[in-house]
């Protein structure tokens, strides 16, 4: 095994809940005064902090967003999460395979950790992932696409960013973990492999991803 450590991503990596929440997000900025599409939401801000949000609407409007815009937003998510959100289909059987082959890994997010718990105690994945494996966009000064979460994790797990593989789908979270010096594993589900050549390899499923890491 040539890696010492699996840094996965968590949504639309180890929760299904992309889709949730990006309309959500659209939805939202829509009522707010900033028409956005499900697509665009997807391709402005998927893999991106929250932060990223506030960011992009005041350059392209000037406008600010209001105060309690991130709370209503993760109120609203929450929500959802708990009536619809699943864990990403057949990721339990990857991460019990890592751990009965004595591969460390952990998860690295652009969400709170308010966000990443609510998610995995929802799809039963909390299980996987103690407190001192789980790295949230808030432990760093800045998100993706900067490397920082990843390299963040990767300290504090005593790992050199060369022996890390990170496990993304999103072109920001691709860029943050090639500007980490780590390789990293595109799952093609919610994005076009067109838009992660940047990856060291792509996979549309994953019960591809063992085979990859061991490769």
């Amino acid at each position: 095994m040539r890696y010492e450590l699996i840094i996965f991503d968590n949504d639309g990596v180890l929760v299904d809940s992309e889709p949730i929440s990006n309309q959500i997000l659209a939805d939202y900025l829509t009522e707010l005064g900033h028409p956005t599409t499900y697509e665009d939401s997807i391709r402005d801000f998927m893999g991106g902090a929250i932060h990223r949000v506030h960011d992009v609407v005041r350059e392209r409007s000037g406008q600010r967003l209001p105060e309690g815009f991130d709370e209503v937003f993760h109120a609203r998510n929450f929500a959802a999460f708990e009536r619809r959100l699943q864990p990403v289909d057949g990721v339990a059987l990857v991460l019990e395979k890592l751990a009965a082959d004595g591969i460390p890994y952990c998860l690295a997010s652009s969400g709170t950790h308010e966000r990443i718990r609510v998610a995995l105690r929802t799809t039963g994945l909390a299980a996987y992932f103690p407190e001192a494996r789980i790295f949230s966009a808030q432990d760093v000064r800045h998100g993706k696409p900067s490397p920082d979460l990843f390299l963040h994790a990767a300290r504090v797990l005593g790992v050199p960013p060369d022996r890390c593989a990170v496990v993304e789908d999103s072109p920001l979270g691709v860029q943050a973990a090639r500007a980490a010096g780590m390789d990293v594993f595109a799952f093609t589900a919610m994005t076009p492999p067109a838009k992660l050549t940047e990856a060291t390899a792509r996979f549309a499923a994953m019960a591809e991803l063992p085979a990859l890491l061991l490769r």
